[in-house]
């Protein structure tokens, strides 16, 4: 492991046990278990860790959605699949999920969030060109722009469920089937 993957795994350590305003760096690094210069070598401040914790958690979500995703799957059960890794990984991590939204949004790092979220975008982008060229949804539909738009709605979602309410799994069900409802609607889904 790097010294930079040290820092960001300690980061995400620390900022889950102590919180990000109360965090220093000389935590980070104490779990790291490195020197405090080596920590500015590759980051400027605390909050600009944020960043590539982001991108971690974007990996994730890829790594996840890959792993439950089946070729030989109905589109039904694609989007399923899509949502299902979503809702999943924000429930498992939404201690982590909560710590980088709020610490991007207190730097200048917020405008990183379209590029760390890039290699998801055109994954989803790819999916549904090939449900479109199959003729499994509406052919009006701007897959580029549509991606985007999906990635957002998800994670939203999953993130109302787990970061802002009180969840329960009966919500977390409503929550999935009424999303799947609106996506299949959205997309035309030919069944």
């Amino acid at each position: 492991m790097s010294k930079e993957e040290k820092i960001i795994l300690a980061a995400i350590d620390v900022f889950r046990e102590k919180g990000v305003e109360k965090t220093k760096v000389s935590d980070i690094v104490k779990s790291a278990g490195i020197a405090q210069g080596t920590f500015y070598l590759y980051f400027p401040s605390k909050l600009s860790v944020m960043p590539a914790i982001a991108t971690i958690m974007v990996e994730k979500i890829m790594s996840e959605v890959n792993h439950r995703f089946q070729d030989n799957a109905s589109i039904e059960d694609k989007l399923e699949q899509i949502v299902d890794a979503v809702f999943y990984l924000t429930k498992e991590y939404r201690d982590v999920f909560a710590l980088v939204y709020a610490g991007i949004t207190q730097t200048e790092h917020l405008k990183e969030w379209e590029t760390i979220y890039a290699p998801f975008y055109e994954w989803m982008n790819n999916f549904l060109k090939q449900a479109q060229n199959a003729g499994a949804i509406r052919d009006s539909l701007n897959t580029e722009r549509s991606s985007k738009l999906i990635i957002g709605l998800i994670e939203s979602a999953a993130e109302q469920i787990y970061l802002y309410d009180d969840f329960d799994e009966e919500n977390a069900a409503i929550q999935k089937q009424e999303l799947l409802n609106f996506l299949h609607h959205a997309l035309g889904l030919r069944i």
